[in-house]
């Protein structure tokens, strides 16, 4: 698979360990990373600041083996979420967009990106808009809602979604079920929600697809579970795997990044 992330990129700061510490992260980066770890290459495509925080940032996607040619530095602070690790489970606080808050991508950038297998992008990422233009390009697309499906910049994105994720806390509900067929009469071709511990579901416009976990038995934290998940069920699907097996894959996936702090 060949990867184009776009968009978000944060340090994660956890306050409360070791005095202070700082991860590089953020959805589509995350996936770049994984992508990687999967046998795929990644792109990522996104502005970093020309504080240090950018520098660490590049540095280390770069040394993870991503494509950064595409990763702009714009004269400000890079974004940074304060994070809190609380019996294995991460806790965000403030969210600074640093240099994120007026992105855009170029014309150069949409002409690299059309050079992959999938572009994918979060919530947060700014570039929802571009997604009509990337479908007219003829690359798959895939667009991370997190728990907010209902939100501006999902519902500008997901007319020209392939591959939409989102997470839920409820279970596999008759409600949930009922909002996947919605999402999916609004254009992608495959809705999946990620429930954690229970597993996920894909909604194929036909048929319901189930899948669990696979166990981890040395939980450290959860930071990048479901960006782990999304790489590896987009991985699956450029393999040419069935829906089960791209669903097994991003749970194994994500299972890894269970066993080590932060993200990657």
């Amino acid at each position: 698979m060949k990867l184009a992330a776009i968009g978000s990129n944060c340090i994660d700061y956890y306050n409360n360990v070791d005095g202070g510490k700082a991860y590089p992260g953020g959805g589509p980066v995350n996936m770049a990373v994984y992508a990687v770890r999967l046998g795929g290459q990644a792109s990522y495509i996104g502005p970093v600041g020309s504080d240090e925080y950018g520098s660490i940032m590049r540095q280390a996607v770069e040394g993870k083996g991503v494509d950064v040619s595409h990763m702009h530095v714009k004269e400000g602070g890079t974004a940074v979420s304060q994070v809190q690790l609380i019996d294995g489970e991460r806790v965000f606080g403030d969210y600074d967009e640093g240099v994120l808050t007026d992105y855009t991508l170029s014309e150069e950038d949409l002409a690299f990106i059309a050079q992959h297998d999938v572009v994918v992008c979060d919530l947060w990422g700014k570039v929802e808009g571009f997604f009509g233009r990337l479908e007219g390009m003829g690359v798959k697309t895939a667009f991370d809602c997190a728990t907010r499906p209902g939100d501006e910049a999902s519902r500008t994105a997901i007319p020209h979604t392939d591959y939409l994720f989102f997470s839920s806390d409820d279970g596999d509900t008759e409600t949930l079920r009922e909002l996947m067929k919605v999402l999916h009469g609004q254009g992608p071709k495959l809705v999946i929600a990620m429930l954690g511990e229970e597993g996920s579901l894909c909604f194929d416009g036909e048929t319901f697809h189930k899948f669990g976990i696979v166990p981890c038995e040395d939980l450290v934290d959860t930071m990048g579970a479901g960006d782990s998940y999304i790489a590896g069920f987009l991985t699956g699907l450029v393999e040419g795997l069935p829906i089960e097996d791209c669903m097994k894959k991003g749970a194994a996936n994500s299972t890894e990044t269970l066993r080590y702090f932060g993200a990657w």
